[in-house]
């Protein structure tokens, strides 16, 4: 699978499995783009293309059935990650399988709860 890691911060995890998350919930014909970014940048996608007025933690946009992108803001990933009851780390590991969910075409609900249980089992997110 062709996985391509961006960062416009300066701080972000470089050592996660995230190709293999990828891999596993999209397959190997997917292409995905993941950039970590800024509070401010985050914001401004998040009402650019959303109408939302906040800055969110992940973003997922399909493109087309085999190519996404990915928006994570380690910040917003930090601050909430003890709410969650995981390191930062492991949140961020489970905002990037919620976003791989969503561009796979799941929608929130009890199906993408499971789905996103069984993969924190499965990747063993802590």
């Amino acid at each position: 699978m062709p996985l391509s890691i961006s960062s416009t911060v300066q701080s972000y995890p470089t050592h996660l499995p995230l190709r293999k998350i990828a891999n596993t919930i999209l397959g190997d014909h997917y292409t995905l783009s993941l950039t970590f970014v800024g509070a401010t940048r985050a914001r401004s996608l998040n009402q650019r293309y959303r109408h939302k007025d906040y800055v969110p933690n992940v973003l997922s946009f399909p493109l087309t059935d085999t190519v996404g992108e990915i928006y994570l803001c380690p910040a917003v990933a930090q601050r909430e990650a003890a709410k969650f009851d995981l390191t930062p780390d492991g949140y961020i590991l489970y905002l990037f399988i919620h976003g791989c969910l969503h561009l796979k075409g799941y929608d929130h609900g009890p199906q993408m709860d499971a789905l996103e249980a069984q993969y924190r089992r499965t990747f063993n997110v802590q």
